[in-house]
């Protein structure tokens, strides 16, 4: 199997990167969270409004499985993917990890206009990033490869992971 999994915190760049690096690759992007709306018949903020974030990690599990049966995706992951150990096992037989990271200050700058994410609808969405970074660091570490989007643009880390993926293949 050779599908890449982006995984990292919201707002590190997995979606619009993984769309150019689909692109780049001939490959199909799959967008894990779209699916799983389109599924649910709901968005993600209603999911977890209403079902809470179990139910949507459930249904995250399975969305995973059924698009790791296919070959030659790439796949922007949710931010929280990778904290179940089947899934990093999942993606890990199915293709490479890829784990895109941005410092706090620059996710917060992304995601400030953006009401969509649940997990930061909270009084210091500053903190709360940092405490869900450093609680998922050591999931985000099983990645084979970690790329920092902070300072750099989609153009530059499309290169820069085509690089990657290309030396692996070598």
């Amino acid at each position: 199997m050779n599908n890449i999994y982006l995984v990292g915190f919201m707002a590190t760049g997995k979606s619009v990167v993984g769309k150019a690096l689909a692109k780049k690759l001939q490959s199909i992007f799959i967008d894990l969270d779209e699916l799983i709306e389109k599924k649910a018949g709901k968005n993600i903020p209603s999911i977890f409004r209403v079902k809470g974030e179990a139910y949507f990690r459930k249904i995250e599990k399975e969305a995973l499985r059924q698009v790791s049966g296919r070959n030659n995706l790439v796949v922007s992951c949710g931010g929280g993917v990778v904290t179940n150990a089947q899934n990093i096992k999942v993606m890990k037989k199915s293709g490479r990890i890829i784990c895109l990271k941005a410092s706090p200050v620059v996710i917060l700058k992304r995601s400030t206009k953006d009401s969509s994410r649940p997990l930061l609808n909270v009084d210091s969405p500053k903190n709360r990033i940092k405490e869900l970074l450093l609680k998922r660091a050591v999931f985000y570490s099983k990645a084979d490869y970690t790329l920092d989007t902070s300072r750099i643009g989609v153009g530059q880390v499309v290169d820069k992971l085509v690089q990657y993926i290309q030396n692996f293949n070598d």
